[in-house]
C-alpha cells in the first residue's frame, strides 16, 4: 500500500466523477430555492475536492441542494469549446454561478453582464482579469485563489534534493494559473543558483514526450498546480520511476499519483471557504465588494513509497 505522509492534513481519497454533466434531483426543492451553476474546467482530484467541498459548506451553513437551493452541475473535460456554450446556458439559468480553475472563471466573466459569480482553484485571480484587486474585486466576480508558495517548494527542493543542478519546469501554456507559477518558479530557482529548463504543452499528448524530454537532461522536475498536467499525472509517476528523476510540486493529489512531495492548499477547505462567500451573494452582499481570498489551509504532502524507490531522503519533510 501506497504510504503517504502529510503534515498539517490528512489527505483524503476523493472518488472520480466521470460523467460530463450531472445535474441534481430538485423535485424536492422549494419554490423561492436560489439556483447555483457550477462549470469545472476538467476532471481532476483537486477540482473535483473544490467542488464537493464548495457543496459541503453550503449544506453546513443552511443551503442544502434539493432544498433551498438547486445546483446544475457541468464539466468541461478540458476542451475550450465546450466552455463557451456551457457557460452560456449556465449564466442563463442560474441565480449565482461557480467557476472552478481559471479557464472556467474567465469563460463564465466574459459570458455574463449580470449574473454573480464566484470562482475557486484560480492561482491569480487579478492576471486573469476576474477582479481588479483581491481587496477589491470591482467587478461581478469573487472567490478564492490556489496560489501555492512556490518559494516554499523552492526550499524543499533544495533541502531534500540538495545535489540538484538543473531544475526541468512543465506547464500548460494556455492556462495563466500556470505561467504565473512558472515565472516565479524560474526567478526563484535561479535566485538559489539552481539551473533551469522549461518546457510548454498545450494538450494531454504533449505530457509524455515533453516530460520524457526534459528528464533526460535535469536532476528534478518541478510541474505547478496545471490543470491539462494534473488530469494525466500518472504518466509522470510512471516516468519519474523509469529515469530516477524525482517530479515535485502541483497539488496534493498529485502526489498519490507518483510526484515525490507537494506544498499547497487542501482543495477541499478551499471549497468550503469559497461557499462562504457564496453565502453572503446569497443573502444580498454586493459581489463587487467581497473581497477575493487566498487559501486558509495549506497541506505538505510527501509520497513516501516513491521516496524509497528513487533512494530519496525526505526525513527533512518529516521533521517539520
Amino acid at each position: 500500500m501506497k504510504k503517504v505522509l502529510k503534515t498539517l492534513v490528512t489527505l483524503g481519497t476523493t472518488s472520480l466523477l466521470l460523467a460530463a454533466c450531472s445535474q441534481s434531483d430538485n423535485a424536492s426543492a422549494s419554490k423561492d430555492a436560489k439556483k447555483i451553476g457550477i462549470l469545472q474546467y476538467v476532471e481532476h482530484e483537486s477540482l473535483t475536492a473544490a467542488r464537493k467541498g464548495f457543496e459541503k459548506g453550503l449544506a453546513a451553513e443552511g443551503y442544502k441542494d434539493g432544498k433551498d437551493i438547486t445546483i446544475a452541475y457541468e464539466n468541461a473535460q478540458g476542451d475550450q469549446a465546450n466552455l463557451q456554450s456551457i457557460s452560456e446556458k449556465l449564466v442563463s439559468d442560474n441565480d449565482l454561478v461557480l467557476g472552478i480553475a481559471t479557464p472556467a472563471a474567465q469563460s463564465l466573466v466574459t459570458t455574463t453582464s449580470d449574473t454573480p459569480i464566484l470562482f475557486t482553484a484560480v492561482t491569480d485571480p487579478v492576471s486573469a482579469k476576474l477582479v481588479k484587486s483581491m481587496k477589491n474585486p470591482g467587478g461581478l466576480a469573487t472567490g478564492t485563489s490556489d496560489m501555492s508558495p512556490i518559494d516554499e517548494q523552492v526550499k524543499l527542493v533544495q533541502e531534500v534534493l540538495p545535489d540538484a543542478e538543473t531544475v526541468g519546469i512543465m506547464y500548460t501554456t494556455s492556462e495563466r494559473n500556470s505561467e504565473v507559477q512558472v515565472e516565479e518558479a524560474e526567478k526563484l530557482f535561479k535566485k538559489a543558483g539552481i539551473k533551469v529548463e522549461t518546457k510548454g504543452i498545450s494538450s494531454t499528448n504533449d505530457v509524455q514526450d515533453t516530460a520524457k524530454s526534459l528528464m533526460k537532461d535535469v536532476d528534478v522536475l518541478f510541474v505547478p498546480t496545471d490543470n491539462i498536467i494534473a488530469s494525466s499525472v500518472t504518466l509522470l509517476g510512471d516516468l519519474s520511476k523509469e529515469t530516477k528523476v524525482p517530479v515535485v510540486g502541483g497539488s496534493a493529489d498529485m502526489v498519490e499519483s507518483g510526484v515525490l512531495f507537494s506544498y499547497g492548499p487542501d482543495y477541499e477547505k478551499l471549497g468550503e471557504q469559497t461557499a462562504k462567500l457564496a453565502v453572503k451573494v446569497l443573502e444580498g452582499e454586493d459581489v463587487s465588494k467581497l473581497s477575493a481570498e487566498y487559501p486558509d489551509a495549506l497541506n505538505v504532502v510527501v509520497n513516501e513509497e516513491m521516496a524509497d524507490t528513487l533512494g530519496v531522503d525526505v526525513s527533512s519533510i518529516k521533521e517539520k
